[in-house]
């Protein structure tokens, strides 16, 4: 995690709690952290859930790593510390979602093991729902939606996580999903019945 190089900074607490605002949502803030190669079916499963999470009445909103490399984090590139930069600054704006009692679903590679559990390391016990989108390498190859594995073989993309890059698999997640065996909707349903059972949607 990087150093703050702030000085004389003081956290303001506010007068509205998050268990007030959680009352007000009727859930509990969460944050969804779905990781898996290129092509797995991250952010397919997140962009579902999001939806069918509104349709039952619970305010979602998915934090897309494309997308916030647009703004966010459009002065970071794909090396290992690049990568750490990103996967910190998403974790503490997930966090902060979490804690206005959103459910948030963030949808990086995030490769490294190291980087996702000192994401996991920020927020309090239960917040972070780490979920391994496990589809294998030849599947999310064989999809290239974005013609990245293609360029990634003719080495066109350096440092391209399960081609030139490693991938470091979650040891311990709390939801697998591998979205070769399971369809779109069989893996949202999953999803919902995890946020289920641990009460997170009913506040």
């Amino acid at each position: 995690m990087a150093d703050s190089k702030g000085t004389n900074i003081t956290w303001h607490q506010g007068h509205v709690e998050r268990k007030d605002r959680e009352k007000l949502l009727s859930q509990r803030g969460a944050t969804l952290w779905l990781t898996g190669l290129s092509g797995s079916g991250k952010s397919t499963v997140a962009v579902a859930a999001e939806k069918a999470l509104l349709q039952r009445g619970h305010l979602a909103y998915v934090l897309d790593g494309d997308n916030v490399r647009h703004g966010l984090n459009k002065n970071l590139g794909f090396s290992p510390e690049d990568r750490t930069e990103n996967i910190r600054r998403i974790a503490e704006v997930a966090k902060l979602f979490t804690d206005a009692g959103v459910i948030a679903l963030t949808s990086f590679i995030s490769p490294y093991r190291a980087d996702r559990d000192a994401a996991r390391a920020i927020f309090a016990p239960g917040d972070f729902v780490e979920i391994h989108v496990s589809t294998a390498l030849e599947t999310c190859e064989s999809r290239d939606p974005k013609g990245l594995y293609k360029k990634a073989r003719a080495g066109q993309i350096p440092e391209f996580t399960g081609i030139s890059a490693p991938y470091e698999a979650p040891e311990r997640p709390e939801l697998v999903l591998d979205t070769g065996a399971l369809s779109v909707e069989e893996s949202v349903a999953a999803l919902l019945r995890y946020l289920e059972e641990k009460g997170t949607l009913s506040a």
